[in-house]
């Protein structure tokens, strides 16, 4: 869970957007033959290749949920799931909210490369792609001037964070906590990013209070209703845009934060990860991932580990690669905080 921070410093004049693709090293990692500019010409998807990485995925799950039946083919130049992403997140104005705004830049970078190659080892099978986590609308206790609990990052911090991945060829991945407004508010402000090949989206339940509470004094919600918003607005953009298909985000570490799961639409140009949000000791985390993340099969899973949060209790240690990958399913999406 986050830990709601104020943000001292406010929003100035929106810095300019930076319109560069991803260059040609990201884009021989991921299988994408050629990029120019924001459009993207790929090979097609190699179909056996695919559902073979996806039943290994499934880890030997008995339970006929995984791999997820229902699930399309991706378009062409799908970063899932033939690579692993491990991300860093954060904000770049709170040292309180993870690991992307507690160090300096270099030292961050340094440190994220550190753990893609942890996690490389651990699965020889899997690339591993960096990412940069980003909360660029985080949610806030006090109305704010906007009266909605909370507060939108100026766009010259995201271009700082692109910049900054584009450094070490990481994905980015904006994060959406609305507070008292809503993802068909706030999506649609970040357009220009999402045009960005390089650039997902992720958003957090917990900081959806659409039952009028204050944000951190208790747990919010989206329903399958704003989750296919997110999809289909995503879906346009890749089309309209010629992009590889969005990787989507949504965090998730109890029952009531994500409604009618079972109403979610899969899209061939976004790929879903439902991401095991909760912070604390091995067995927990294990227990929030079976219940929340694998009993309620979408599409793709993740696993969020905490530097700080997660050795506060007995046996005071964060679970290692290995006994994540060992779940069922294995997560493709790693994050730290």
């Amino acid at each position: 869970m986050n830990k709601i921070t104020g943000v001292s410093t406010f929003l100035t004049a929106a810095a300019i957007c930076l319109t560069g693709s991803f260059n040609k090293v990201y884009a021989k990692r991921v299988g994408i033959q050629s990029i120019k500019d924001t459009t993207v010409k790929a090979a097609t998807i190699d179909t056996m290749r695919y559902d073979s990485l996806m039943k290994r995925l499934a880890n030997g799950d008995k339970t006929g949920r995984w791999p997820v039946k229902k699930s399309p083919l991706p378009l062409p130049g799908a970063i899932l799931p033939f690579n692993r992403i491990v991300a860093f997140y954060g904000n770049m104005y709170s040292k309180n909210m993870g690991v992307l705004g507690e160090y300096a830049p270099k030292v961050m970078l340094d440190k994220l490369k550190g753990e893609v190659k942890v996690w490389a080892a651990a699965d020889t099978l899997t690339p591993v792609v960096p990412a940069l986590h980003y909360i660029c609308v985080t949610a806030q206790a006090d109305a704010g001037r906007n009266g909605l609990h909370n507060l939108r990052m100026p766009f010259s911090q995201i271009d700082q964070v692109i910049t900054m991945a584009k450094s070490i060829n990481a994905l980015v991945f904006l994060d959406i906590q609305v507070g008292f407004s809503t993802v068909q508010k706030e999506l649609p402000l970040l357009e220009k990013y999402m045009k960005m090949p390089n650039v997902h989206l992720g958003i957090d339940p917990e900081f959806s209070m659409k039952e009028g509470s204050i944000p951190g004094k208790r747990i919010g919600t989206f329903d399958a209703d704003d989750i296919n918003y997110v999809t289909d607005y995503l879906k346009d953009i890749v089309k309209k845009n010629n992009l590889p298909p969005k990787i989507f985000v949504v965090h998730r570490f109890t029952k009531r934060m994500v409604t009618n799961y079972k109403d979610i639409k899969l899209r061939k140009e976004v790929q879903v990860v439902m991401d095991m949000d909760g912070w604390g000791g091995p067995d927990l985390k294990k227990g929030t991932y079976k219940y929340f993340i694998s009993k309620e099969p979408v599409q793709f899973t993740g696993f969020k580990l905490f530097y700080k949060n997660d050795i506060k209790n007995v046996p005071h240690r964060m679970l290692t690669p290995k006994e994540v990958l060992a779940l069922k399913p294995a997560p493709i999406y790693i994050q730290y905080q």
